[in-house]
């Protein structure tokens, strides 16, 4: 167990085996990138405890990222909007378009990669990239489950397909 007294060390063995341990660094250690690099890797969601600071800093957001995409979550809105970093998201997690701008739910690369990653990320994509034949066949090949999130009007086109074969 670590305390605000545990070395840099102990808490980068800790945050290694969980993460989330980094709630109980010393405020000196929540920010430091080491240490939170560690913790974001194990667990996007511990960068919850870092400091400010490194959440607002750029390059270590795209390092943060690119070790987990759900790290996302806690990075600033201009960070959100970021393509990069976004792009570097969503091809660790295709789920982090979830917490994208609206503006790159729509940028079709961003979309692609992230259908590639997670077919599923298709609920987080515009609507209408939803109704992209190639984003939908792409996100339906990596998990047939997600068809269910694409367009009516395209699900309706890809069924009477289906049913011709």
């Amino acid at each position: 167990m670590i305390n605000k007294n545990s070395t840099k060390e102990e808490v980068i063995a800790a945050v290694k085996k969980n993460g989330f341990a980094l709630r109980f660094a010393s405020g000196e250690l929540m920010g430091d990138r080491d240490v939170v690099l560690e913790a974001a890797k194990q667990n996007g969601w511990a960068l919850y405890y870092a400091n400010v600071e490194l959440q607002n800093d750029r390059a270590f957001m795209v390092e943060a990222v690119k070790q987990n995409g759900w790290a996302l979550r806690f990075a600033s809105e201009e960070f959100k909007n970021d393509r990069e970093i976004v792009l570097a998201a969503v091809k660790q997690n295709g789920w982090a378009l979830q917490p994208a701008s609206n503006k790159l739910r729509a940028d079709r690369g961003i979309v692609m990669e992230a259908v590639k990653q997670d077919g599923l990320a298709l609920l987080y994509a515009s609507k209408a990239l939803k109704d992209d034949r190639e984003v939908v066949l792409t996100a339906v090949r990596q998990c047939w489950y997600a068809l269910n999130y694409a367009s009516d009007e395209l699900k309706s086109e890809l069924k009477k397909e289906a049913n011709n074969d």
